[in-house]
């Protein structure tokens, strides 16, 4: 097992653990969560060897090997295949020695190198890197292209394939999930579901968590707690323990109130010191505990818009692309008051692309962008730095924002956002990503907008800020539109979404599961991204375009009517309990309420006979769904 004793770690004169204690058994697959800069990062590289403990004594089993994914990658001209292949240390070296073998003519050594490489799967490690790549988006013949082709992102899913093919005792991944698209983040969830070795994880990401862990460590105050479950049953016990800790809190402070009333009225009586000092004593030795609320995360909310004017922004015919290459086809889309739309697609289809023409940052090529008179929109760019001035500190981006706005007002508003002191005078270029979120975000506030569009927001936030922007996303009363690979936002605050893909946006009849389904199928069916000329294209949308739309003309009126059933069965349910309710009182069995019961007993059958109708036409039009089958069905070449 990984072993910690009384472990203090630091980073120049900060303290990150201070005499922590943990154990983590072979085995466990556990996910490291703290907020920003609490020191997960500078655990992982204790446990890799690369930064001494201050005190105390970390522990891995004698002969252990551990992974993680580099964070930079040369530009090599060697292919991804092999690159990847590369991060199997043991493979690589029997194969070293086979050569070496084969060269020298040495027939036992030849024999021994192939046992070997039988007994360790090694003929098939080339299969199950191009399995790994291929789950991490990798078209077929890209495997073959060299290192130095890939961008920065794309060269990171390489690393990340790398550290996963490593024949690791300990596997070390620290937030591993920033460079993939929400289809690589659901395999890369169910393939370290399956990880035979011990797994340490950072991520931000609940679902991702929820999926593939079986403990979290929780880093607070310089220690570190273990608890068995996923982040769902972490919460669960999280609160609990607040909730103990809250009362043990309430207990502690009546009784330090009464020994202090104590104290007060009879410190000047002689006849009393003895027990004044003694009291005195046991205030000194009681433990303080920490109320509950120390522990609440960070919380904000949206103004309610001024105006909503209707409709509040539209794209007519707009086709959306870069220099004379356009990515996404002539699109119509109006944005009306209300309206929580989420953007769906694998990356690289165009969602950023959309984003920025709806926030005015780029033309479309064709047709045309309107606004709403009253039109105020909150931008949150996938890459802050775009919106942000690097040498400015939070005061000064609001300062030039609001030249005629009291310093001290600016502070405040800065001080909810946990912008307080220096921090609010640091330049931007300091502050770290987390910190860059926030103040966008302090900044969008700020304008109070009526339509917020969001691309990647959660990108380097903790999750308690994660929390707070959904929490805070769910009572905004304005219109938004949101591009996040975290499902439990996407869930939490869109209503309707749009597919990103193949050239195209257009909504999509489905919820996260039902997209889910449909990139699995189309990468099974598939193999590859797209990559097939414009007129290809557009044949094939337009056919899967008209099984769609047949789809959804059947499969719509169905959910309407499973929802209108969902009520009445509700409702009918309530009126039952209230009837059996008022059955139940004595009282109604008088003389006088004889009446009263035979009605009820007569409402009371009806509407157990109106329930079994309802249930029954339910469980129909539900057969009738599955018969439709999923959308990638739907739209399938018969």
């Amino acid at each position: 097992m990984i072993q910690l004793d009384g472990v203090t770690l630091a980073r120049g004169s900060r303290v990150l653990l201070e005499a922590a204690d943990l154990r983590i058994h072979a085995g466990w697959r556990a996910g490291l969560i703290g907020a920003n800069g609490s020191g997960k990062s500078s655990l992982f590289a204790a446990l890799r060897g690369e930064l001494g403990t201050e005190a105390g004594d970390l522990h891995l089993p004698a002969g252990w090997v551990v992974a993680s994914v580099l964070q930079e990658t040369p530009a090599l001209s060697a292919p991804a295949l092999d690159y990847v292949l590369d991060g199997d240390e043991r493979l690589r070296t029997l194969e070293r020695r086979l050569a070496a073998a084969e060269s020298c003519g040495d027939g036992a050594a030849i024999g021994e190198c192939h046992a070997a490489l039988a007994t360790m799967d090694g003929y098939s490690a080339r299969a199950r890197a191009a399995e790994l790549l291929a789950g991490l988006g990798f078209r077929h013949d890209e495997m073959e292209q060299p290192v130095a082709s890939f961008s920065g992102g794309w060269r990171m899913r390489l690393n990340l394939a790398r550290a996963l093919i490593a024949r690791a005792d300990l596997l070390l991944l620290d937030e591993p999930t920033n460079h993939l698209d929400l289809e690589a983040i659901v395999w890369l969830e169910r393939w370290l579901a399956t990880y035979p070795g011990t797994l340490l994880v950072i991520s931000h990401d609940r679902e991702f968590l929820d999926g593939c862990v079986s403990h979290i460590v929780h880093l607070q105050r310089c220690r570190l707690v273990a608890y068995p479950g996923n982040y769902s049953a972490f919460e669960k016990q999280r609160a609990e323990q607040l909730a103990v800790q809250q009362a043990a809190h309430a207990r502690q402070q009546r009784e330090i109130a009464r020994i202090d009333a104590f104290v007060r009225r009879f410190r000047a009586k002689a006849t009393k010191a003895r027990q004044v000092q003694s009291r005195l004593k046991a205030l000194d030795r009681l433990q303080r505990v920490a109320a509950a609320h120390v522990d609440s995360p960070f919380d904000f909310s949206f103004p309610d818009p001024e105006r909503a004017p209707n409709p509040l922004l539209g794209l007519t015919d707009a086709a959306l692309g870069y220099a004379d290459k356009p990515l996404l086809e002539p699109l119509t889309l109006q944005l009306r008051p209300g309206q929580r739309l989420g953007l769906l697609g694998p990356n690289g289809a165009g969602k950023s692309t959309l984003m920025r023409a709806l926030a005015g940052d780029l033309k479309p090529q064709a047709g045309r962008r309107t606004e709403g008179y009253g039109l105020e929109i909150g931008y949150f760019a996938q890459h802050q730095l775009e919106q942000l001035e690097p040498d400015a500190s939070p005061l000064a981006h609001l300062s030039r924002r609001e030249p005629r706005t009291r310093e001290q007002d600016l502070r405040d508003f800065l001080g909810r956002f946990d912008f307080d002191g220096n921090l609010a005078e640091t330049p931007v270029e300091r502050l770290s990503g987390g910190e860059r979120a926030r103040l966008v975000l302090a900044l969008i506030v700020r304008q109070r907008p009526n339509l917020l569009l969001l691309d990647e927001p959660t990108n380097h936030l903790d999750l308690d800020m994660r929390h707070a922007l959904a929490t805070a996303l769910a009572g905004f009363e304005g219109s938004m539109v949101v591009v996040s690979h975290d499902r439990a936002l996407l869930d939490s605050v869109c209503e309707e979404f749009w597919l990103v893909a193949d050239g195209q946006a257009q909504p999509f009849d489905g919820d996260l599961a039902d997209y889910l389904d449909w990139a699995s199928s189309r990468m099974r069916n598939q193999g590859t991204r797209p990559d097939t000329g414009r007129e290809d294209r557009r044949r094939s949308r337009e056919a899967a375009d008209s099984r769609r739309q047949e789809w959804i003309q059947k499969r719509r009126p169905l959910l309407r009517e499973c929802t209108r059933l969902e009520q009445e069965i509700e409702q009918s349910r309530r009126q039952l309990a209230d009837i059996d309710t008022r059955l139940a009182d004595p009282l109604l069995y008088d003389q006088s309420g004889a009446a009263a019961m035979t009605e009820l007993a007569q409402t009371r059958a009806n509407l157990t006979d109106r329930l079994a109708t309802a249930e029954e036409r339910w469980l129909e039009a539900q057969l009738e769904l599955e018969a439709l089958g999923p959308l990638e069905t739907a739209q399938a070449v018969p």
